[in-house]
């Protein structure tokens, strides 16, 4: 079973923005160290104290810091850009680091809507033309313009002799139908979905199929998973996960992931109590041997070509270890 690495850049409380994305090279770093297949990182846009709002700047640092991981954006929200800067700049990175290079591709707005104002004149109008986007952004990368066309006359340079590998990110049916219409392998984020994910998953298969284009249909599976020694210290972990999320709906809240200590001082109501059972559905949290037993069932529903851990947890040496108990869970499946 492959594994990979999907980093959100999240601060701590107690943590400054810079510490967060030092963090983020270590665990890339790790990562690489651990056999991890691949390690990306999101695009956020002020919001709930995640750090990194440009994959791409985030990339050079570790690919530089890292050695054979293939690293990417998961990902770049694309109607905010134009295609040709996005080809130019991750062709610069896949000239810098060779087959190394992801491209992720997402159309959610990753902020709030003054901050997609303050990023797009019509960012709605640009969510329209995301397919069309995803056409010209490939035609880009591979020069697959006719030579009448007008864009046949420019190249986004460097031109590596292996292009970024596309992917497309998403949490439902309609992200996976754009997946099979444009040929893509699909990345479907379960951790933040409320849908079935092996059927969208199964119809995005099938539909690659009847195109003849089985070969392509490679799914990742992003899912949240907290693991720790024991089950005591893992349950432990996740409580400050979950009041960071309940205070995502609390105006004017510190979006920074609070402390296991001020999680188990927090009072929570029986109203987010019940949001917690629904949080717990949709993550693995637990010892080594109750992990693996997640994995293989969820394994069984999705039956994946890989799956893509997002850990998020105040402390960076539980994160760290987290990381590291995983593997040595995947490697013993």
């Amino acid at each position: 079973m492959k594994i990979s690495i999907l980093d959100q850049s999240p601060v701590s409380s107690g943590m400054t923005q810079t510490d967060a994305l030092q963090a983020s090279v270590r665990l890339a770093q790790l990562g690489d160290k651990l056999g991890y297949a691949r390690y990306w990182i999101a695009e956020h846009h002020d919001l709930f104290g995640l750090a990194c709002p440009n994959p791409s700047v985030m990339m050079s640092l570790i690919g530089a810091r890292t050695h054979s991981i293939r690293i990417g954006a998961g990902a770049v929200l694309l109607p905010y850009y134009k295609p040709f800067h996005i080809a130019e700049t991750y062709n610069l990175l896949a000239t810098l680091f060779p087959e190394r290079i992801d491209l992720g591709l997402g159309r959610a707005p990753g902020g709030s809507a003054e901050v997609s104002q303050a990023l797009s004149d019509n960012y709605l109008a640009a969510v329209q033309k995301f397919p069309e986007q995803i056409d010209t952004l490939q035609a880009f990368l591979h020069d697959q313009y006719s030579d009448d066309h007008m864009y046949s006359k420019i190249s986004p340079t460097p031109v590596p002799e292996t292009a970024p590998v596309v992917w497309l990110l998403g949490t439902s049916e309609k992200s996976a139908e754009l997946a099979m219409k444009k040929n893509l392998p699909y990345a479907f984020g379960h951790f933040m979905s409320d849908q079935s994910g092996p059927e969208i998953v199964q119809k995005y298969r099938s539909g690659m199929k009847e195109q003849g284009n089985a070969h392509d249909a490679h799914v990742i599976i992003a899912i949240n998973v907290i693991c720790a020694r024991t089950m005591e210290e893992a349950n432990d972990l996740a409580l400050s996960y979950f009041l960071w999320k309940i205070r995502q709906d609390q105006l004017h809240s510190d979006g920074r992931i609070p402390s296991v200590e001020e999680a188990k001082q927090y009072i929570f109501s029986s109203e987010e109590f019940e949001k917690i059972e629904q949080m717990k559905r949709q993550i693995l949290i637990g010892d080594p041997e109750s992990v693996r037993s997640g994995f293989m069932e969820l394994d069984q529903q999705y039956n994946a070509d890989e799956y893509m851990i997002v850990t998020i947890v105040h402390d960076e040496t539980a994160k760290l270890q987290s990381y590291t108990l995983i593997k040595e869970v995947i490697d013993s499946i």
